[in-house]
């Protein structure tokens, strides 16, 4: 294993679109990501599978939606329905034998839409924090009518939102997780009640059981604008700087 990412490569399923994308040859069934809303092929979660893929002989592969990542097209112009066509055709076009659709966010959305297409190619499916066809919550019936008339969601829809921080622990409450209730909301911050607990911390090189104010700290997000990977980064830096805090 060398850790190598496959070269890209560009497919054109039709339509004029050049599709890019990377293929790891191997054994089936073969491993096919599909990214989320706005993401792209070469994410967190699509770097480590294939290096999942590779450490285990496995057929992996993994393309941009048109308007995406290094794909061509207009976002803009994208739909849930052509994305799923192109699915459907770099499935055909760039797999031997049976696959496992991988999707993350709205990417899952597409794998259970092509097992429902391509039951007989489709093994096994695996959803990574799967949404819903987000176009059907927090709109109302005019903005409906819109997206059904043009076929589209504007990238803006769903970028903007707002963050909260919700201080719930002045109540007592030690752990909280606020619920994202209303569209526009990108990220809710929880933080809980402030209380001395006993550590253990590194000090001159020996562990120490110390005392020192903690409290939990969570982050509930709207996945259709920042994913887990974003999610859990943002947060370690945050607890980082806080703990690191000059006294």
């Amino acid at each position: 294993m060398n850790g190598r990412q496959p070269d890209i490569r560009y497919s054109d399923p039709g339509n004029g679109r050049r599709l890019a994308y990377r293929l790891r040859p191997g054994s089936a069934p073969t491993l096919l990501f599909l990214p989320g809303y706005a993401s792209d092929m070469d994410g967190a979660k699509a770097i480590a599978l294939d290096g999942f893929a590779e450490s285990r002989g496995i057929a992996m592969l993994r393309f941009d939606y048109s308007g995406t990542g290094q794909s061509g097209g207009s976002f803009e112009d994208g739909t849930l329905a052509g994305w799923l066509d192109e699915a459907l055709a770099m499935v055909d076009r760039h797999t031997d034998g049976p696959i496992i659709p991988i999707g993350s966010s709205m990417g899952a959305w597409i794998a259970l839409h092509l097992a429902i297409r391509v039951p007989d190619k489709v093994q096994a499916l695996v959803g990574i924090a799967a949404a819903p066809d987000f176009t059907d919550w927090g709109y109302t019936p005019e903005d409906k009518d819109a997206m059904a008339r043009d076929g589209k969601l504007e990238r803006s829809e769903v970028s903007g939102g707002s963050f909260t921080i919700s201080n719930h622990g002045v109540s007592g409450s030690l752990l909280a997780a606020p619920i994202i209730l209303h569209q526009g909301q990108a990220a809710i911050l929880g933080i809980g009640k402030l209380e001395k607990r006993v550590v253990v911390r590194e000090v001159g090189g020996q562990d120490a059981i110390l005392v020192r104010p903690m409290a939990y700290v969570t982050l509930t997000i709207d996945h259709r604008v920042v994913d887990g990977h974003q999610t859990n980064a943002w947060l370690s830096r945050f607890v980082e700087i806080l703990e690191s805090w000059p006294a």
